[in-house]
């Protein structure tokens, strides 16, 4: 067994891929959501990320019971599972879009609960499980986090941010833990689809912006989480993976 991985956003469709991929890998897999309906996992915790962070008791509640899920898995097994927790994966994101004058302080409190300090409080809290099996912290982040558009002002701060977050910690915990980020751009995920629904021609353009001519699959992310929480990547830490069929290089100019 390669350890236990802690996947959240994990009902959602990056989170279902990961959570099958680890699980498909040999990991014991603990997803987290909002709402069960994550595939692959061997155990869930049903918990929302936005108010945990205005709740120290109910944070505190869910931590114990990760801690205790991941105590369970490492003693099982003929002790062939590796102690502590080998992988947490921050994938659960909300994205709260509008013009920067109509946005609120709830918008902001949001996306930064969400997505910076859900991320840093699950890793705080978990540091002494991760750092006793020498484990890897995955980030995702975003190609926003880089290069974004019109409405996006919430979300692409709260990607950067936690991009800097990431290089922060490596710096930091590198030797007892790595932190890595996986930026990605376009996925073929359920809410993206729902997003085109009768908009063929727009979804059909929205591939072609990316120069591989083509979306992305949510197994290619789950692919490049698996092999940054692997010995083959151990000397890979504080790094911003930008699987995003290269759109952030290209110059969108009108000539």
């Amino acid at each position: 067994m390669a350890g236990v991985a802690l996947i959240t956003g994990a009902a959602g469709g990056l989170g279902q891929a990961l959570c099958r991929r680890f699980g498909e890998s040999g990991y014991r897999v603990i997803g987290l959501d909002r709402v069960h309906g994550a595939a692959g996992c061997e155990a869930f915790v049903e918990a929302d990320l936005e108010a945990l962070c205005a709740s120290p008791g109910g944070l505190g509640s869910v931590l114990e019971r990760i801690r205790g899920l991941v105590s369970t898995m490492t003693k099982q097994d003929g002790g062939h599972v590796k102690p502590g927790l080998a992988v947490l994966v921050n994938n659960a994101a909300c994205q709260v879009l509008g013009p920067v004058e109509a946005l609120s302080v709830a918008d902001w409190q949001r996306s930064l609960c969400v997505n910076l300090l859900a991320p840093f409080l699950l890793i705080q809290g978990l540091l002494p499980e991760l750092m006793r099996a020498r484990g890897s912290v995955i980030n995702i982040t975003s190609v926003h986090a880089k290069v974004t558009k019109p409405g996006f002002c919430c979300y692409a701060t709260s990607k950067a941010a936690l991009e800097g977050m990431t290089r922060s910690m490596a710096t930091e915990l590198g030797t007892r833990v790595r932190v890595n980020a996986i930026a990605p751009a376009a996925f073929a995920t359920p809410m993206l689809e729902a997003g085109f629904a009768g908009r063929d021609e727009a979804r059909r353009q929205l591939g072609e912006m990316h120069p591989i001519g083509r979306i992305g699959q949510p197994e290619e992310i789950a692919e490049c989480a698996l092999f940054l929480a692997s010995p083959r990547a151990g000397f890979i830490n504080g790094a911003v993976l930008r699987v995003d069929g290269g759109i952030s290089s290209r110059l969108h100019d009108p000539l």
